[in-house]
């Protein structure tokens, strides 16, 4: 056990007598300080014993409740002063006794036989006893947990002995944030006040760690994997100096294991990944479709299929993906991952997760048997999304948004210049270009664009009709209403007008 103040006192070789503040013997002593100095705080790092002779004290009760507050302020564990002939001070002055005792100070006296030395060799001797007993233990509960990951219990094992050992609640979970295995806790409670930690970390991969206090106690989230992120370790109230050296040693056994299961996995991954392929076939029938999701655990009557450009090993990220995704349908075509998921699952997560800033594409909401329209979709968008920079979906592959994202801006002013210019020039005010806006929204109504602005029909009609004079378009033709409707939309976009840049 630590060293305290009430340990100290007992040391018969020391002779301490407690004068006052026995409410603080309790208090863990962890060096000796001897100081004359009247001003003491900042030099302490705390829980230190500070001794003085009394040889600068003040006989002013003010300067007492001064030095008290001082000991306070700099998180001292008790004061020591030394008395008896020959010394400064005969007795531990009255005063200084008051206000310690009211600070919850303790103040021992030392008999002038008893050097300073002696304390603090004692305190050294203490620590250096403790911190030995403390290695002798953690060495001990190194062995019982390495010997708990050796065995056939496994995940469990290891977790269990861990709690039986240190009394810290436990949770693994993988990657994806599902529960793996917990210990001293409710593993899922656990998860879920962990989450935003754990969202944290996993952005940093291996080498982030977090923490956090919380209703539930001090969080403290590790990520864990030797050459790849494969889950995450969740400790409760995990503060105590055993705790703190035995983390490191959790941590590689959990990340061995993981590792053991991702190796175990594989004969696995390569199965879902030939029913991949098998779903991806155009000879699929409903019925076959349909069995094979149901066999993974997939049973959406609606999926899409992902893809995504791997930069580094793209088996790696496969199985990751695997992982993340219900079902576990991936496989590697090249430099490509694909996969299937079902149309309810938030994508856009999982790649955030495990494929940050990679080319990402999601096909159309496909019923199982036209799986492979959908993989084609999503391949053919993963262009898109490298030169946009983001995931792309097929529900934008129609959008003008997803066409104009993808001209330069330059390109996109000129283009709406081009068509809407003349309009500028005639109304800078923006009358024109806003009726004009309203009634192709419209699809054309007289009624509904008069409605909108406020104007009566007969003021539209003049107003759609100078537009067609000034630009030589014609109102009723479906190519110049697509190509105002697209000047419009490249405004829209991010390419100001004129009148607006003034």
């Amino acid at each position: 056990m630590p060293l305290t103040v009430r340990d100290l006192l007992a040391i018969p070789s020391l002779r301490l007598r407690l004068v006052a503040g026995s409410t603080g013997l309790s208090r863990i002593v962890e060096a000796a300080h001897a100081t004359e100095n009247t001003r003491p705080a900042s030099w302490l790092e705390g829980a230190e014993v500070v001794m003085t002779s009394g040889l600068l004290l003040s006989a002013d009760e003010s300067d007492y409740a001064a030095y008290v507050e001082e000991l306070s302020a700099g998180k001292a564990a008790a004061l020591i002063v030394g008395v008896g002939p020959g010394l400064p001070l005969q007795t531990v002055p009255p005063a200084l006794s008051h206000h310690a005792e009211q600070a919850g100070m303790p103040v021992l006296a030392a008999p002038s036989g008893v050097a300073f030395a002696a304390i603090t060799k004692a305190v050294f001797a203490a620590r250096a006893s403790e911190e030995r007993r403390l290695l002798e233990k953690t060495l001990r509960t190194q062995r019982r947990l390495s010997s708990a990951a050796a065995s056939s219990d496994g995940l469990t094992g290891l977790l269990s002995s861990w709690f039986q050992a240190v009394r810290s609640g436990v949770a693994v979970c993988d990657a994806s944030g599902r529960l793996l295995g917990s210990a001293g806790t409710d593993g899922q409670e656990l998860l879920t006040n962990a989450a935003t930690v754990i969202e944290t970390v996993a952005l940093h991969g291996l080498r982030g760690s977090g923490g956090a206090d919380l209703p539930c106690g001090r969080l403290v989230v590790q990520p864990l994997g030797t050459t790849r992120l494969r889950g995450f370790l969740i400790l409760l109230n995990a503060d105590s100096p055993e705790v703190r050296l035995l983390i490191s040693v959790l941590v590689s056994l959990l990340s061995v294991e993981l590792e053991r299961r991702h190796l175990a996995d594989e004969p696995q991954r390569r199965h879902r990944a030939a029913l991949l392929a098998r779903l991806f076939q155009t000879d699929i029938t409903v019925e076959q479709a349909r069995a094979l999701l149901q066999s993974v655990g997939v049973p959406s009557s609606t999926i899409r299929a992902v893809a995504v450009l791997a930069a580094g090993d793209p088996v790696e990220l496969a199985a990751d993906l695997a992982l993340a995704v219900p079902g576990g349908l991936a496989r590697v075509t090249g430099d490509r991952v694909e996969m299937v998921v079902s149309e309810n699952l938030d994508i856009s997560a999982v790649l955030r997760r495990f494929a940050p800033g990679r080319p990402a594409s999601v096909g159309p909401a496909v019923a199982p048997q036209h799986a492979a329209l959908s993989v084609r979709q999503a391949i053919a968008l993963l262009s898109s999304s490298a030169e946009l920079g983001r995931p792309v979906s097929a529900s934008e592959a129609g959008s003008v948004r997803l066409l104009l994202s993808l001209g330069s801006p330059a390109t996109l002013a000129a283009f709406a210049d081009t068509v809407l210019a003349p309009i500028d020039t005639a109304d800078p005010a923006g009358e024109l270009i806003e009726t004009l806006r309203v009634w192709l929204e419209t699809n054309g109504s007289w009624a509904e664009t008069s409605s909108l602005l406020g104007l009566h029909r007969h003021t539209v009609q003049n107003r759609i009709e100078k537009v067609a004079r000034l630009t030589g378009r014609q109102q009723d033709r479906a190519e110049d209403r697509v190509d105002f409707w697209l000047a419009l939309a490249a405004r829209a976009a991010g390419t100001p007008s004129p009148h607006q840049q003034r």
